[in-house]
């Protein structure tokens, strides 16, 4: 497992999520004094879910997301543990609002 493959695309997809977050509530016509704080907040949420930190259950059924990459050879890259993404929204913030 190379964690710098699996570090570099999880970081470039949680700045994606960000990004697209930031763009959809712009176009909503979110005051930009609330912004940045809907922006973290969401993203905080949705990342949470994605590296299962939300006990994520419905009908008995329990659901553990499991992030995976793929490279361009078509290579599988994961960490082999949870993914991390709720912590690489900071940086991703800093780079859309504080640049």
């Amino acid at each position: 497992m190379d964690r710098s493959k699996f570090d570099e695309r999880q970081a470039i997809f949680t700045a994606e999520i960000v990004e697209r977050i930031k763009i959809k509530l712009q176009e909503a016509g979110v005051d930009q004094e609330k912004l940045e704080d809907l922006t973290a907040g969401i993203a905080l949420s949705i990342t949470g879910v994605i590296d299962d930190l939300a006990m994520l259950e419905v009908d008995g059924i329990e659901v553990h997301p499991y992030l995976t990459f793929r490279t361009d050879e078509d290579e599988l890259v994961h960490w082999g543990e949870n993914s991390y993404t709720y912590e690489k929204v900071y940086g991703a913030m800093r780079t859309l609002f504080h640049t």
